[in-house]
């Protein structure tokens, strides 16, 4: 059946008159109801649930189509996707793998034409008659239910920017992180897609090795790490045709609510810049998951002047705080020892937020050893130092 037959104004009634009920108590309580499939109604009511915190202007208009839960828990939220937005812009853009359009159309926005392609038709629907409802100018979206491949082969058009968010699950529904396996494979189409366009952005896993997809797709130009609140949500890797082929510059990006940072270096210089190891001092400094998923490790110090405490503990140190640092820092109270009476002295609550870095025991262990419980406002930070030996520390968080 249509899209446009299912999803009708008395569906869409329905979704709003009863969002706040349980679904599972939905569907036995209207278990049928004339011209109304009760089914679709309570996944809509289901996924708008979902789908609240990350797409909230999807959300605030009512007849906004949501997909199957696996298509919306695969789709960029909305900050991730308005964040792309800032990074393109041109005439022309194809997204080679529409899914449920939330990129599609964020991006779609630094454009004047649009072209959607989703082998599923279902979901091509879906997107159309989203696109109708929420564009000012839908008409500008063509949505096509073609495989991406094929179209970009047979195609005499030419794009400024080719975007693809590459499938990353097996036919057992197995995650995949190498770009060589998702679907579409860009790396045996790399060098057709560069003939089809002037730019080129891929959407990569946050679980992706960076360095081996640099040596893949050899031409990329800039990787962008984004976090959101020090969650690695996804990895950008850019190709245009303006950039010289230099080495690739990397940015790690931590996004909030209310702000953003960024921190730059490339691989070369992260080989190169001097690191020095010191005990700990006044403070102790951990970089931002973005960061630390770039391996930005020796440039972190550089850059904020910092210590490190050791080669493979990736915290840092420092008598006096850099300013505006893309990273939590911590006051150290005291080093204490991990015994049973002193954590019980310490922290008589059994509440702390155990951290582990490059220690014997992980924070689960600690926590189960101790009977401990993330939370308040204290700290307890386990590592190796620069002596090689395993401590912990007493700490309060400043930043």
């Amino acid at each position: 059946m249509e899209a446009s037959k299912i999803y009708t104004e008395k569906l869409f009634q329905f979704v709003q008159d009863h969002l706040d009920e349980d679904p599972a108590q939905l569907l036995l309580k209207h278990h049928q109801i004339q011209d109304l499939d009760i089914k679709e109604a309570v996944q809509q009511i289901s996924a708008r649930k979902k789908a609240q915190h990350k797409l909230p202007s999807w959300v605030a208009n009512l007849h906004v189509i949501f997909p199957a839960s696996i298509s919306l828990e695969q789709c960029s939220s909305e900050q991730t996707a308005n964040f792309k937005a800032r990074l393109v812009k041109g005439q022309s853009l194809v997204d080679l793998t529409g899914g449920f359009g939330v990129d599609t159309y964020f991006l779609g926005q630094q454009f004047e034409k649009v072209v959607y392609l989703e082998r599923q038709e279902k979901l091509a629907e879906i997107a159309a008659l989203n696109f109708s409802r929420l564009s000012d100018r839908p008409e500008k979206f063509q949505v096509l239910s073609k495989d991406s491949i094929e179209f970009l082969s047979n195609t005499d058009r030419f794009f400024d920017w080719i975007y693809v968010d590459p499938a990353r699950r097996g036919d057992h529904n197995q995650k995949l992180y190498k770009l060589a396996d998702c679907e579409p494979d860009i790396v045996s189409n790399w060098a057709m897609m560069i003939e089809k366009a002037d730019n080129i952005m891929v959407k990569a896993s946050p679980m992706l090795d960076i360095k081996e997809a640099l040596k893949e797709l050899l031409a990329v130009q800039v990787v962008h790490v984004i976090a959101v609140k020090n969650e690695v949500k996804e990895i950008l890797l850019i190709w245009r045709k303006e950039l010289k082929d230099d080495e690739p510059l990397i940015k790690a990006w931590n996004l909030s609510d209310s702000e953003e940072s960024a921190f730059e270096f490339t691989y070369a210089e992260e080989e190169q810049v001097p690191v020095f190891f010191s005990p700990v001092e006044k403070y102790l400094i951990m970089p931002s998951a973005a960061i630390l998923k770039a391996g930005g490790f020796k440039s972190f110090a550089h850059q904020y002047e910092l210590k490190k405490l050791h080669p493979n503990t990736h915290l840092y140190t420092a008598d006096q705080l850099p300013e505006n640092i893309q990273g939590r820092a911590f006051e150290v109270l005291e080093e204490i020892k991990l015994g049973k009476k002193k954590i019980k002295q310490l922290f008589p609550s059994g509440k702390v937020n155990v951290l582990s870095r490059n220690h014997p025991l992980k924070a689960e262990a600690i926590k189960r050893k101790f009977k401990l419980k993330d939370g308040g406002q204290e700290f307890l930070l386990a590592c190796t130092t620069s002596d090689g030996q395993p401590k912990a520390f007493s700490c309060r968080r400043v930043v």
